[in-house]
């Protein structure tokens, strides 16, 4: 061990409480010792570090900070040099303020649009996730401050996310679900990772020894620490026992009592616990002891911030309206150009060092600016009122800038989408404009994927996403011709979200989440069984053109030139797919493979490369348990979305002889993508072992690992009650278009979680008493519950 002279001189009492946090963000520090505090705070698109009283969702004021435009915003950009600036920044920020771990960046694929955060991760792609998490993970570290890329794993839906069990056959999990956080780990470095919330195949992830263990530490050599989302340590033992190093927030004195207790009785080795000691100290002592400042300044992140969202905006159509010419007569109309919706809702929350608004800064832009008109009203209110006002406006005007997205209530952290529609206001807008002027011009605001039905009604679409603090700045470069919009997609939009393969079951009707579809997320689904898109993965147009000329292959990678053959400055992304028939292997159509950003000048000419790396070919083998190569003939293809392909080329790969786990025979759909047929028997072959579903009766008896959501169906009469108080309130915070963030978290913890999160004011036993009162036995339960109150706050005062 590296610090075992240090670990000699703590007791055991001393080693269990730093295995839990001293407070909601701090760690438990011995300045006798040497060992400091070191400080946890959000910060996926920018900090927050909270001035008085601390909690998990922001719900009190936190330090101003640089808010940044949101991962899956910046994943549009598909520039990870810009990820590693952002990255820097807040860094640099991260180390102004004290804060020694940035809890971020978000990389969770996005297996179904209707996830609630999916404005926090970055793609539906494992490849470009992991490239993008790698370069914010790199730029946060080089301040001496570390990164802790979230949530491992299988985290894709925020219904009853503590309570879901992500069930995943090995090959998808592998190939899907971890090669982001595996190339964020090896080529990033992080020095921390979170666990998530949910199990996996019937595992909490923070007490997955096969997760922490062989895949995390021994295969992709993590020697970091490990912590908890918060609240997501179900058995504080059993995490430390298979690699977790901290529950946060802090747990009181229970936490260090219940590994004292467990090495009392030999379920945890004290040489375990000292081993778990030496690696958390490893990056405690090292990451504390930085004390320089960074000369960055908040002015310069605010170009930061600006430039990010300039280069992630996506130009999704343009018929001759954009950009628009100098002294253009324009109106703006939309809530949102007021007040902008520039990030999402929940605990990455950013309290901005300044906000630009569309309305504070049209001045300074060559336009004739006619007015502003409200146009609909936040909360989805019907106003015909103001949809004639817009009107009026639009009449008078040769252009129309439109701000149309979703507001707060639509994305939020601990709430999953119910729909992909723009609100009917809103729709009702478009329309009514588009009836009285033929050049409006859509500026999106959202976080994920919108339906785009309504999109041959305007003459041109600007998709910002969640651009932060200088988004709109950012946006109205690019209408005025300023920047070229360079912008693609980094997830696919279908025509109906139906069509997806998973929506037969998102969020799961039970606490088990069938991930049937196997590796077929997103355009590999929609690729394989050559199904129309309303805009492809990879898709953004630009103010120029690019040509795509002489393609060559090499054993390490691909060349080919790009030219800039129209008539304005600006960058093309170069994407690479990898193809492959195989009778033994079922495989995507095309899958990414490698990317790059190139700028060029109107008429200038570039050959850019493409390298491979060790994911180019290969597939992860069940049946030999290793990566390996199929060996014959792929075919590359390279273009500027998947479907549009402009070169292509073929190579050999020598590759390992194909061993398999399953009969081909068996599992006709996984070859033929057609997996919404997928049957259960098919995918249990995949699985290699039976799934059993529990679905929910009322009634049912509810245990530790359930969710307080769950309470609908408890025999108790009083336990319903509270149930419907508590869903009363999330509905009037819906209606009143602002996420109730404190009930959407209590609604979706367990009963084991509820005694993580209190201070150590509960324990587990206290939560046990509660759950046999909502079971029926109200007065057993209460006089359980008066007892271990008692133990508990003797407990709170002794110590251990």
């Amino acid at each position: 061990m590296k610090h075992q002279q240090l670990i000699e001189q703590l007791s055991l009492t001393q080693k269990a409480f730093l295995m839990s946090g001293a407070s909601t963000w701090e760690t438990v520090p011995y300045e006798a010792l040497g060992i400091p505090a070191i400080f946890l705070a959000d910060g996926p698109h920018g900090l927050r570090k909270q001035e008085g009283a601390s909690d998990h969702l922001g719900l009190n004021a936190s330090l101003k900070a640089t808010c940044f435009p949101t991962a899956a915003t910046v994943a549009n950009s598909w520039d990870p040099e810009l990820g590693a600036e952002i990255g820097r920044s807040l860094g640099a920020e991260a180390r102004n303020n004290n804060v020694h771990v940035v809890l971020g960046p978000g990389l969770n694929i996005k297996r179904h649009p209707f996830c609630g955060r999916n404005f926090e991760y970055f793609s539906e792609d494992p490849y470009q996730a992991g490239k993008m998490a790698a370069a914010y993970t790199r730029g946060i570290q080089e301040n001496g401050v570390v990164a802790c890329p979230k949530h491992l794993a299988a985290n894709s839906q925020e219904t009853r996310r503590m309570t879901t069990d992500s069930i995943v056959d090995e090959r998808t999990l592998r190939e899907i679900y971890l090669t982001g956080f595996e190339i964020a780990v090896k080529e990033g470095q992080a020095k921390s990772v979170m666990t998530a919330y949910n199990r996996l195949n019937g595992v909490y992830a923070n007490e997955d020894d096969w997760l922490l263990q062989e895949v995390l530490v021994k295969e992709w050599g993590f020697d970091g620490f490990v912590v908890s989302d918060w609240g997501g340590s179900n058995d504080h033992v059993m995490g430390v026992v298979a690699g977790s190093h901290l529950e946060m927030p802090t747990t009181g004195v229970n936490g260090a009592k219940e590994l004292v207790d467990a090495v009392a009785s030999g379920r945890l080795s004290e040489s375990l616990l000292d081993q778990r000691v030496d690696e958390l100290l490893s990056v405690v002592l090292a990451t504390a002891s930085n004390k320089e400042r960074s000369q960055r300044t908040l002015e310069e992140h605010h170009e930061v911030a600006k430039k990010a969202a300039r280069e992630s905006i996506v130009l999704l159509k343009n018929q001759e309206v954009l950009p628009l010419k100098a002294k253009t007569t324009i109106g703006i109309i939309g809530d949102f150009a007021e007040t902008p919706r520039y990030q999402g809702a929940g605990s990455s929350v950013v309290n901005p060092t300044q906000l630009d608004t569309t309305l504070e800064v049209i001045g300074a832009y060559d336009l004739d600016y006619r007015g502003f008109a409200k146009g609909y009203h936040r909360s989805f209110k019907e106003d015909q009122k103001l949809i004639d006002e817009a009107v009026t406006l639009a009449k008078q005007v040769d252009t129309v800038l439109l701000y149309v997205g979703l507001d707060e209530i639509s994305e939020s952290e601990g709430l999953d989408r119910t729909t992909l529609s723009l609100p009917d206001n809103q729709l009702a807008l478009i329309k009514a404009i588009s009836a009285v002027n033929s050049k409006v011009v859509a500026i999106i605001s959202a976080g994920s994927v919108i339906d785009m039905a309504w999109d041959e009604e305007v003459q041109g679409i600007l998709h910002g996403y969640l651009g932060g603090q200088a988004g709109p700045s950012a946006m109205l470069d690019v209408i005025v011709g300023q920047a070229t919009p360079s912008g693609k997609l980094s997830e696919t939009y279908p025509h109906d979200y139906r069509e997806l393969p998973a929506a037969r079951d998102y969020p799961s009707a039970t606490n088990q989440t069938v991930y049937q579809e196997g590796p077929y997320i997103g355009y590999r689904y929609f690729e394989t069984v050559q199904k129309a898109v309303k805009y492809p993965f990879g898709y953004g147009l630009s103010y120029t053109q690019f040509a795509y000329a002489d393609l060559e292959i090499s054993q390490t990678g691909i060349s080919c030139l790009i030219s800039n053959v129209g008539q304005y400055d600006g960058a093309e992304i170069v994407q690479l797919y990898v193809a492959k028939e195989s009778e033994l292997i079922y495989r995507p159509e095309k899958e990414l493979k490698g990317f790059t950003k190139v700028f060029l000048k109107a008429g200038e000419s570039q050959r850019i490369e493409i390298p491979f790396d060790d994911k180019t070919f290969r597939y992860y083998n069940v049946a030999s348990q290793e990566w390996q190569v199929e060996p014959g003939e792929y075919q590359l293809l390279v273009g500027a979305s998947v479907q549009d392909i402009r070169l292509s080329g073929s190579c050999q790969q020598k590759g390992q002889e194909v061993v398999l786990s399953y009969d081909v025979a068996t599992i006709p759909h996984y070859f033929s993508g057609q997996v919404a047929q997928v049957t259960m028997a098919e995918f249990e072959i995949l699985l290699g072992k039976e799934v059993r579903l529990l679905p929910f009766t009322k009634g049912q008896e509810l245990f530790m690992n359930d969710s307080i959501s769950q309470l609908v169906y408890a025999k108790s009469g009083a336990a319903r009650v509270v149930y419907h108080i508590l869903n009363g309130i999330l509905k009037r915070s819906e209606k009143k278009g602002k996420p109730n963030l404190n009930i959407l978290f209590i609604y979706n913890m367990t009963f084991t979680a509820v005694g993580k999160m209190t201070n150590g004011m509960a324990n587990h036993e206290m939560m046990e008493a509660v759950v046999v009162m909502v079971n029926g036995r109200f007065w057993s339960g209460a006089g359980q519950l008066f007892g271990a109150f008692r133990r508990n706050r003797k407990l709170q005062k002794r110590g251990i």
